[in-house]
């Protein structure tokens, strides 16, 4: 493991989700010590997308933007709010220079399965319909998260190549949770990783399909055929459950002949972009920023 990120390890939860309600409340007690970036460089807004309930967001506004993306974040299906998002919604503001719409979707295990994909879907098509009133051009929309978010984001892909919704630029998947199955080898072995263990992955998809079975939008790696889907870049890394199924919906996209950046991140744990001060983790949250600027430039 990265040293930098090895001396944090004694300060960091164990993985947990067995109880939703105590889990969320130490996510927001880790999220609430992360510094967020400077945003003087942009207008910051809480808005409501009307939606079967309204669905609220966090509009990241950088000045001269020229695209946008629905940023849906982690946690498991279980945790996360646009106000635990905000260091990270603010920070791929700041670095990719591009509208970040944050996405407060509705949470397992109270809501599962398709709540959450259906709130992410209302906001992109809410997103394209007033991307003039955002500023930027409709043709410059990415999807993109992270865990479970990324996961979300993959989803709302398919659906949108399914149903010939609305035209997705470009999709940002970091570490996404892909594949309810956990037959992989990382899925397997990776009983004891920091922040991310095997049991976590199995409650996270417990909870959020609940008595459902797992369709692609779910679990996108489920899928048979992924051509037609938007350009993608995919990080992932090392000491991660999700790390195998990751690399190998990288490749199928490849396969099918989806433009793909894959970047698999050595010695670093789920999650562990969070200790802004390791060097690898600097340079996680830049590429990830630095993606989709190219992306949505291009």
């Amino acid at each position: 493991m990265d040293p930098e990120l090895e001396a944090f390890l004694p300060l960091f939860p164990r993985a947990e989700l067995s109880d939703p309600v105590a889990a969320r409340t130490k996510f927001a007690e880790l999220a609430a010590a992360v510094p967020a970036p400077d945003t003087s460089g942009m207008e910051i807004e809480d808005r409501t997308v009307p939606a079967e309930p309204d669905v609220p967001v966090r509009i990241y506004r950088p000045h001269r933007a020229q695209g946008a993306v629905v940023w849906l974040h982690g946690g498991g299906f279980v945790m996360g709010t646009v106000d635990t998002e905000h260091p990270w919604a603010a920070r791929i503001a700041e670095s990719s220079g591009a509208v970040v719409i944050s996405v407060g979707y509705r949470l397992a295990p109270e809501h599962p399965f398709p709540a959450a994909l259906d709130d992410a879907w209302a906001v992109l098509a809410w997103t394209v319909g007033h991307a003039a009133e955002l500023g930027v051009d409709p043709e410059r929309i990415a999807v993109g998260g992270h865990s479970a978010g990324g996961g979300l984001a993959a989803g709302v892909a398919l659906r949108a190549r399914d149903e010939q919704g609305p035209p997705i630029r470009f999709q940002l998947l970091s570490q996404p949770g892909l594949d309810d199955r956990q037959e992989t080898w990382s899925a397997r072995n990776f009983t004891d990783t920091p922040w991310m263990t095997r049991d976590k992955v199995t409650a996270a998809w417990r909870h959020y399909l609940g008595s459902a079975p797992a369709t692609p939008y779910a679990a996108p790696a489920r899928a048979a055929d992924l051509s037609g889907l938007p350009p993608a870049y995919v990080s992932t890394a090392e000491f991660c459950p999700n790390r195998d199924e990751d690399i190998a919906y990288a490749l199928r996209l490849l396969q099918a002949g989806v433009p793909v950046e894959l970047h698999q991140w050595p010695g670093t744990f789920h999650g562990s972009q969070a200790i802004l001060s390791a060097d690898v983790s600097q340079r996680q949250n830049a590429e990830l920023g630095g993606a989709l600027r190219r992306a949505l430039a291009g």
